[in-house]
């Protein structure tokens, strides 16, 4: 799984559009029912946990700017041993390729941040 690029309606991912917030898991892409960082809740995140292999990581990318969740949808995440990374999108997309990379099973829950200029994580790599 890799995020190719990202704009304000989505992102690319394996070369595949997905418009919107989206979920990252180790073999799938799914739509991801949030409109902000306040939508996250308990029961968004419940994919995540469902999943074998068991996944380790969720980097959560919240748009311009990182903003904080909600401390019990931390703890819940936490009490099933899953870890959780909060960044703005651009930092949480290149974290995410960088665990992939590494061979981390990681997920990602992806909401675009708000600029309208398509950035491909290749070029703001190099």
């Amino acid at each position: 799984m890799y995020i190719d690029s990202y704009n304000s309606r989505g992102f690319t991912v394996n070369g595949n559009r997905v418009f919107g917030p989206c979920a990252l898991l180790p073999h799938s892409v799914v739509q991801w029912n949030v409109g902000s960082h306040q939508d996250i809740t308990e029961e968004s995140f419940s994919l995540f946990w469902m999943l074998e292999p068991r996944i380790e990581i969720v980097v959560v990318g919240t748009g311009d700017r990182t903003e904080r969740l909600q401390a019990q949808v931390l703890r819940a995440m936490r009490q099933r041993g899953i870890a959780v990374e909060v960044q703005d999108t651009p930092n949480a997309c290149a974290t995410f390729n960088f665990l992939c990379h590494e061979g981390r099973v990681t997920g990602a829950a992806l909401i675009p941040p708000g600029g309208t200029v398509l950035t491909s994580l290749a070029q703001a790599a190099g």
